[in-house]
């Protein structure tokens, strides 16, 4: 199974467009806020299933704040991650992940891509595909899992054509 992971899209159009070739063999995407009203642009064409939480920058989102996801025989908390002050580091989200007993943490915000495993549990940032913070490009993640085993947890870079 191929997870692609999103985060804030900003309504950036042109990232919108550029993003749509790197999800397309992904089984399931993963939006992880801050551009909650583009999905439908994001998903177009995508057959996989798709879930998403709301950021904060979603005024008015209809996404959940935060959600777990099983896929894979893989538990995910998915969240944006300003509740849990991810630009200044990742111990309030990565307990929040250890109490919740979940193997994969999933959380956006800082524009900046992070895996970092810790114990048990795998901390992902897949960037954003808008745009990069602190030297950071413009990215997504992905995640594959196979036969209930995390087989890859990565970013990637989204070049620009």
């Amino acid at each position: 199974m191929l997870i692609a992971v999103v985060s804030d899209s900003h309504s950036n159009d042109r990232a919108i467009k550029e993003v749509k070739n790197y999800i397309k063999n992904a089984d399931v995407l993963l939006f992880l806020g801050d551009g909650e009203n583009d999905i439908p642009k994001i998903t177009e064409g995508f057959s996989g299933e798709v879930y998403s939480v709301s950021g904060n920058c979603d005024f008015l989102g209809k996404s959940p704040n935060e959600r777990i996801v099983e896929l894979g025989g893989k538990r995910i908390f998915m969240c944006h991650g300003h509740a849990y002050n991810v630009k200044y580091g990742y111990d309030n989200i990565y307990y929040r992940g250890l109490s919740l007993g979940v193997d994969i943490v999933l959380f956006g915000h800082s524009h900046i891509p992070i895996v970092e495993k810790h114990n048990d549990i795998c901390l992902m940032n897949p960037g954003s595909i808008s745009h990069g913070a602190c030297m950071a490009k413009r990215s997504l993640g992905y995640i594959e899992i196979k036969e209930g085993k995390i087989a890859q947890i990565y970013t990637k870079e989204i070049k620009m054509i």
